[in-house]
């Protein structure tokens, strides 16, 4: 009886379903260019995306190269061993302090930086004179083409013991600062650089979405007498904020997962307790220790909490803001 309660229902949904199919498969016959364009993107998940996804498996064994044909096969062919390598993880005290350390570095950069992008976005569009704002806005957006490795060579030179600012220092009597050794600043040099890089970048993308505000929306405000903060108040900041949250809740989301390349390139053991992050402590335990499963495992876990952040704050946003990703 229940069976044949539910059939009516079951055949309903397959109808439905069976619609939908045809539907897709339609728009596909009368739209081939578009998937024909999609097949890069879908290759690029596809291989560098899902494909690795096998080697999660790394942090539940103890990998042994040796043990296949190849790397590939070695990872089927280790031995189980579960919850072992998240167990030594937790329990180590390194781990406590790169986590520290990545949490304190990242939230210092959503702090300081992630407001300056946008102010910097509303003081360019104000500039009415085009080549002076043009010249501006490539000035501060060049700095993102330039690797780490240039970024690093640029400010060693600047900041470095014998750099240009060390040299003006001890030239008024000053003494030097050793920016790239001391723990108690290289944090700052981290940060700043970080914003040297990126500010251009976050600035482009707000202001694209300034002119797609509706200019009408300024014509009537200063009919009705508004200066240009309340314009900027009122009519600005609101039609950002939509670009805001998208910016603000990725930030967070990845806020376990950025600075890998620039810690890298910048630090060195003597700041190792201050700068060693997630990423780096990884590509440390993996490559210079050859300990994958352990490496993997950290990983892995900077993956599930990235997903975790990324999902609450996009909710917290929606609840709060009425604005969310999806």
């Amino acid at each position: 009886m229940a069976s044949s309660a539910f059939q009516p229902l079951l055949r309903t949904a397959g109808r439905t379903a069976g619609r939908k199919v045809r539907g897709f498969l339609l728009y596909v016959v009368r739209n081939p260019a578009l998937y024909l364009m999609l097949l890069p993107g879908l290759f690029f998940l596809l291989v560098y995306k899902f494909a690795p996804l096998y080697g999660i498996l790394m942090a539940f064994k103890d990998y042994d190269i040796f043990a296949g044909k190849n790397p590939i096969d070695a990872i089927g062919l280790s031995p189980w061993v579960g919850l072992k390598h998240f167990e030594k993880l937790f329990a180590s005290p390194q781990f406590l302090k790169v986590l520290t350390n990545t949490l304190v570095i990242n939230g210092l950069k959503i702090a300081v930086l992630f407001p300056i992008p946008i102010v910097c976005a509303i003081l360019l569009n104000e500039i009415r004179n085009r080549f002076f704002r043009r010249f501006l806005q490539t000035s501060i957006y060049i700095p993102y083409f330039f690797s780490w490795v240039i970024v690093f060579g640029i400010f060693y030179a600047l900041l470095g013991s014998y750099g240009i600012v060390n040299d003006g220092l001890k030239a008024l009597g000053l003494g030097t600062v050793r920016f790239f050794t001391d723990t108690h600043v290289f944090r700052g040099v981290l940060v700043f650089t970080e914003g040297w890089k990126e500010i251009g970048y976050s600035t482009v993308i707000y202001l694209a979405a300034i002119t797609g505000i509706d200019t009408t929306l300024y014509e009537a405000a200063r009919v009705d007498g508004a200066n240009k903060p309340r314009q900027i108040l009122h009519i600005t900041m609101p039609g950002l904020l939509p670009t805001i949250v998208l910016m603000l809740i990725l930030k967070v989301g990845y806020i376990l997962d950025t600075g890998f390349e620039q810690v890298l390139v910048f630090y060195n053991p003597a700041v190792y307790d201050v700068s060693d992050i997630i990423q780096t402590y990884v590509y440390r335990l993996g490559m210079g220790q050859m300990n994958f499963s352990l490496s993997t495992a950290l990983g892995l876990f900077n993956s599930v909490v990235a997903f975790v952040l990324i999902v609450g704050a996009n909710t917290v946003s929606k609840k709060l803001l009425h604005r969310s990703i999806w």
